[in-house]
């Protein structure tokens, strides 16, 4: 490596850099700005363009192929397409040399012109023109030049002299188109008519006089062929007999010719039959001799064939049988240990959500009951009591229900009027009839559970008196009416 004193490296990084963008630059500039032109195209560079040395020339540069460097600021650039163009012209009444009024329905195919000073008129008058702006503007001028030439010229070269009408049609048309830029590629007229039946008359004239001319052809020439016709015949005639004559002559030689040919034939034939015949019988022989042990040789390989056959078709029997008994067999063992298991998975999973239900429910049970607890401060007997206050409208509703559903067809009272106590004889069979239901404290009892002392406390007599009144209350409503 090689370093060079006082030289500044971070200096020397940014030449280098800066070198690097100005050529990227000028590249990118030169990409973006070099344009260039197709072969179906005209490229117009306008704004200052200079054409001569002296700085003089048109307002545009056409280009027709090629690339050009378009300046930026200072140049601008457009194409023009050389499509052609097709216009249908379509002339009503234009009136002839003879004041016949004639239609000519006609097709023109126009294009932009890539000649160098057409091209600059296009480039002046029909740049920024839509398709269809340019289609009118040559039909404007196509539709004057027809109706000028039909005037120049009679209905009847209109009509017989095509060739004389389009060259002037093409003539005058594509003067007058150059102007704008525009040359004119091809004239197509389909019919020509006109109002007062000028040219069906002509058309008639000249039918007729084409019909009488082929009947006067067709008539000498009949003639002629009268006359031909005779004179081949008489000739025919005289060539026939000479003709007969020499054919008698050559058939009598060659009748004898062929006498002669048919005995040295036959003489051929009969040898080459006897040859024949021989060689036939002695290849007979033979082949039957070669096909009698062709076939001793086939009945042994036959014999051996089908005797091996045989015994494959045992075996591979015999194979295949074993085969399938293993295949069934493990079948068989693979189903049932597939249902065993099946089955003990299904139990098991049935004993196994019944437990996590009844682990749920005990386990909720003891939250409840724990919260319980610790609602009332942690004192077991006062939870236990606040769940029996919680359920003892419950426990009260079952005993009323013990004797609601007793019906009682028909009751009988013979009241013989006031006891000692003051009851009757009504009052003491409904007091029986509640006393018969379970007291409280025995209903707990039963249970094997103790009821609180503020609920086993015997009642003073007026509250008794209260509770026995609200259930003869109740047993009058719930007793069927007789």
């Amino acid at each position: 490596m090689i370093i060079l004193d006082g030289i500044n490296p971070g200096a020397v990084a940014g030449i280098i850099i800066g070198v690097v963008l100005v050529v990227l630059f000028v590249a990118i500039f030169f990409i973006t700005r070099v344009k260039k032109c197709p072969s179906d195209k005209i490229l117009v560079v306008y704004g200052k363009v200079k054409n001569n040395k002296d700085g003089s020339g048109n307002a545009s540069l056409c280009i027709h192929g090629g690339v050009k460097l378009v300046w930026p600021l200072v140049q601008a650039y457009q194409f023009l397409d050389l499509t052609p163009i097709s216009i249908f012209v379509d002339l009503r009444s234009a009136l002839s040399r003879q004041n016949i009024r004639i239609d000519v329905p006609s097709t023109f195919t126009v294009g932009i012109s890539t000649e160098s000073g057409v091209m600059q008129n296009a480039a002046e008058r029909l740049l920024g023109l839509k398709l269809q702006e340019i289609q009118d503007l040559a039909k404007d001028i196509i539709f004057g030049q027809l109706r000028l030439i039909i005037a120049t010229m009679d209905i009847e070269e209109i009509n017989t002299d095509r060739d004389k009408f389009l060259e002037a049609v093409s003539g005058n048309v594509e003067t007058e188109l150059k102007k704008i830029g525009l040359r004119l590629i091809n004239v197509n007229v389909t019919d020509i008519s006109d109002e007062s039946g000028y040219i069906e008359a002509l058309g008639k004239e000249a039918a007729a006089k084409a019909i009488n001319d082929a009947k006067k052809t067709v008539a000498e020439k009949n003639r002629d062929g009268s006359i031909g016709e005779a004179n081949a015949l008489r000739d025919q005639r005289i060539q026939v007999a000479s003709a007969d004559a020499d054919a008698i002559q050559g058939e009598n030689n060659s009748k004898a010719d062929i006498s002669k040919s048919d005995a040295t034939r036959r003489e051929i034939e009969a040898e080459s039959l006897r040859r024949a015949t021989a060689a036939e019988k002695i290849a007979e022989a033979k082949a039957r001799e070669e096909a009698y042990l062709a076939e001793e040789q086939a009945e042994i390989a036959r014999a051996k064939r089908e005797n091996a056959t045989l015994e494959a078709d045992i075996i591979i029997q015999a194979e295949i049988e074993k085969q399938r008994q293993i295949i069934d067999a493990e079948a068989v063992a693979e189903e049932t240990r597939r249902k065993a298991k099946g089955e003990a998975d299904a139990i098991y999973a049935k004993m196994e959500a019944e437990a996590r239900g009844t682990f749920e429910i005990l386990s909720k049970q003891a939250e409840g009951f724990l919260s319980m607890v610790k609602a009332a401060g942690n004192n077991p007997t006062a939870a236990v009591q606040m769940l029996i206050a919680d359920k003892l409208e419950t426990l009260i509703e079952i005993q009323v229900k013990a004797i609601q559903n007793i019906k009682f067809d028909k009751i009988t009272v013979w009241d013989g009027g006031n006891q000692k106590d003051g009851a009757s004889s009504t009052s003491n069979f409904m007091s029986s009839l509640m006393k018969s239901i379970p007291p409280l404290q025995e209903l707990f009892d039963m249970a094997g559970l103790k009821l609180p002392d503020y609920l086993a406390k015997e009642k003073d007599k007026k509250t008794v008196d209260a509770e026995v009144i609200e259930k003869k209350e109740v047993v009058k409503k719930e007793a069927p009416k007789k």
